[in-house]
């Protein structure tokens, strides 16, 4: 059932409906045709990516002034999920941008940062990246092993280190890279910085070959006595973990509407499957077990979309109130990301043979579900971000 259709804890703006009516249409015509073939190939779809950028979706709720939409996070809801149902990848490369490279940038940048870096990047003219995880360290960011020193100049800080599972690291313009400046302090020793990757001692490691969204590029990045300018530290020396945590919040929105986007789609097929095909001389979704699991689908699908919506609105509202939005967001983030790989799941399972064919997309979108279960923070750290904040151990 079309997103259209549904009943919301709020009514959508008109605004609102015109952006989604027009995002759902550019993905249907634009993209979902390319999907299969950028997936095989893993090739990264640069036009079609600027083409979301000239529609204004690489940043939605960056204000105009900085080159952004000017919207709210609720359009930015919308927009994912049309950009997802159509194609995973896409829709990743859409996520970074907006809420981890554009969101850092807006909230923290300077004034010469946001002029000089965002405005481009919200325009789509430029790709950004987000770069924290290491091989070495991935949950337990503070066991990252990069290292920046601060130059006897005080002019330059000197990165050295490997970092990995760096979406839209082979074709980045720009990259917020997190590092440590003084290990000893653990995370709190952790700097954020703004890379620009024409610098010498920048290079791009190798190639991820991923099970899914294989159409967003995904690499390491090598540093090798790469010169920083201490004017491009993004907030402040040690504010590098606070940053992160708190880019993660909004990026944990765009993954949970991402997951509602590749359920909404893999749903979609599963029921128009069941309502045709045929077994025992009668349509498959006639049969109770069919049935059942239509109706387990259906209701984890639009749970997972009520929590999308409210960490979005619990979004906006942090903007009014300064209220942290960090428990809305992992519990969307969690809920939809596993409701995506049960629908999937399910949706191959009642399409049986033709559900494990490259003929179809469902596979696709199997394969896709997983990762957002895993990146911008496990389901077992959602878990335990939930559980401790509502214990009081934060």
């Amino acid at each position: 059932m079309p997103s259209d259709t549904l009943s919301l804890p709020f009514e959508l703006s008109e605004e609102h409906r015109m952006l989604r009516d027009a995002v759902r249409e550019f993905a249907q015509r634009e993209i979902a045709p390319i999907a299969a073939a950028f997936d095989e190939s893993g090739e990264f779809p640069l036009e079609t990516v600027r083409k979301m950028g000239e529609m204004g979706l690489m940043g939605i709720e960056i204000p105009e002034e900085y080159g952004g939409a000017g919207m709210d996070t609720v359009a930015y809801v919308l927009a994912m999920i049309e950009i997802a149902k159509a194609d995973a990848a896409h829709s990743t490369v859409m996520s970074v941008n907006n809420s981890l490279v554009n969101w850092g940038l807006y909230t923290f940048g300077t004034e010469a940062q946001k002029q000089k870096y965002l405005a481009p990047i919200a325009r789509g003219e430029r790709i950004g990246a987000y770069s924290l995880t290491e091989p070495q360290s991935g949950s337990d960011a503070a066991g990252m092993r990069s290292r920046a020193v601060l130059n006897d100049a005080g002019t330059h800080y000197i990165i050295n280190g490997r970092k990995s599972w760096v979406t839209s690291g082979p074709i980045a313009d720009i990259v917020i890279l997190f590092t440590m400046t003084e290990p000893e302090k653990g995370h709190h020793g952790i700097t954020a910085f703004i890379i620009d990757p024409e610098r010498p001692g920048f290079i791009r490691g190798k190639k991820e070959p991923k099970l899914g969204i294989r159409a967003s590029a995904t690499s390491e990045l090598v540093f090798e006595n790469y010169e920083c300018p201490v004017e491009n530290i993004l907030g402040a020396p040690g504010q590098g973990f606070k940053i992160a945590m708190t880019l993660l919040d909004a990026g944990r929105i765009g993954i949970a509407a991402q997951a509602v986007g590749i359920a909404e789609a893999a749903y979609e097929a599963a029921v128009g499957y069941a309502r045709e095909r045929e077994a025992f001389g009668h349509k498959i979704g006639q049969f109770q077990m069919i049935q059942q699991k239509i109706a387990d689908m259906k209701t984890r699908l639009e749970a997972a979309r009520l929590l999308t919506f409210n960490a979005a609105i619990a979004k906006m509202r942090h903007a009014r109130t300064g209220a942290r939005y960090t428990t809305e967001a992992s519990m969307a983030k969690l809920f939809a990301s596993e409701t995506a790989m049960f629908i999937t799941h399910q949706t191959v399972q009642i399409h049986g043979g033709m559900g494990y064919s490259k003929e179809l997309p469902v596979e696709r979108y199997f394969r896709d579900a997983k990762i957002t279960e895993i990146y911008e923070g496990t389901s077992e750290i959602q878990r335990m971000v939930i559980a401790r904040r509502e214990l009081g151990l934060r």
